[in-house]
């Protein structure tokens, strides 16, 4: 009898740890965002075979920006990337594997992967633009995929913000 009540408490504890140990987002967000949203895109008639994964995944990467490029070049997704670990992404996605499950998979593999994280979103509708730098400012711009032409100081910057803001910032209601 106290040997059941040990055998259970350990299966328990063991359930627990299992748990606990699972990769959750914010501990490696860029890849579980980007292994969900790139398996969202694939078809039924590719999600079996890992071999067409792969090469939709190298497609995938080609319009990728930042830190979904930057994790595209660490699966070796990119054709200057120097490593090539893609199969351990897109074998468990022919099994329909969760992308938190891929990318606890893949940070075994290549520790770096999880280290990518997204920079926080600067909320422009609170936010005084004159108190930002203008490396700030800048990067606003560029995640915009807009530029200022001829912005020498850091008014003409606010300025093409300002301009853009109606096109790009959500109005909270």
């Amino acid at each position: 009898m106290k040997t059941s009540h040990l055998v259970l408490v350990v299966c328990f504890l063991a359930g627990v740890a299992q748990t606990t140990l699972a990769l959750k987002e914010e501990d490696c967000e860029v890849c579980i965002k980007t292994v969900r949203r790139f398996a969202a895109s694939l078809d039924d008639a590719i999600k079996g075979d890992y071999k067409q994964i792969e090469t939709e995944f190298k497609k995938f990467c080609k319009t990728q920006k930042n830190k979904e490029h930057r994790f595209c070049y660490y699966l070796g997704g990119l054709e200057e990337s120097a490593t090539g670990i893609l199969n351990e992404m897109s074998k468990p996605l022919s099994w329909s594997m969760p992308a938190e499950k891929v990318c606890e998979k893949l940070k075994k593999k290549d520790a770096q992967i999880c280290d990518l994280r997204y920079e926080k979103q600067i909320d422009l509708n609170s936010v005084d633009l004159k108190k930002l730098k203008v490396r700030d400012l800048k990067k606003i711009l560029n995640d915009w995929d807009e530029s200022c032409d001829g912005c020498l100081e850091k008014s003409d910057f606010i300025k093409r913000i300002e301009e853009l803001k109606p096109k790009y910032a959500r109005s909270e209601l």
